[in-house]
């Protein structure tokens, strides 16, 4: 898979999709020092992103009882939605600020959820 949210490209073939729509977690660390740059851009990211076209949901949450980590909750209408998302402009700008902030790479932190459901 490459890199993902908040910003960066996807790979379509690593995209979990059910019921039309595509849900993707990213859990991010800051480094030592950094906690609150982190924190400051995943916020700047949050209005932009829910503007863009298909964006169902954009959530960003810090975790409780672990200073510096974040989790960023995405949900778009469908994967090409999100594919435009990561390849907005400002995406290409992000990339290399994020990765000085974070602990890993972005792809390190991203899961792809897929719902299911019992069977009857």
């Amino acid at each position: 898979m490459t890199e993902t949210t908040p910003n960066a490209t996807t790979s379509t073939s690593t995209t979990a999709t059910t019921g039309g729509y595509v849900t993707v977690l990213w859990d991010a660390r800051a480094k030592a020092g950094r906690e609150a740059e982190l924190k400051a851009f995943i916020t700047a990211a949050v209005t932009p992103s829910r503007h863009d076209d298909g964006n169902i949901d954009y959530e960003a949450h810090e975790v409780e009882g672990q200073p510096g980590a974040f989790v960023v909750l995405e949900r778009w209408e469908s994967r090409a939605h999100l594919e435009a998302h990561l390849a907005a402009p400002r995406m290409s700008e992000l990339v290399p600020a994020v990765l000085e902030l974070i602990e890993g790479s972005v792809e390190d932190g991203i899961r792809l959820l897929r719902p299911f459901r019992p069977a009857h």
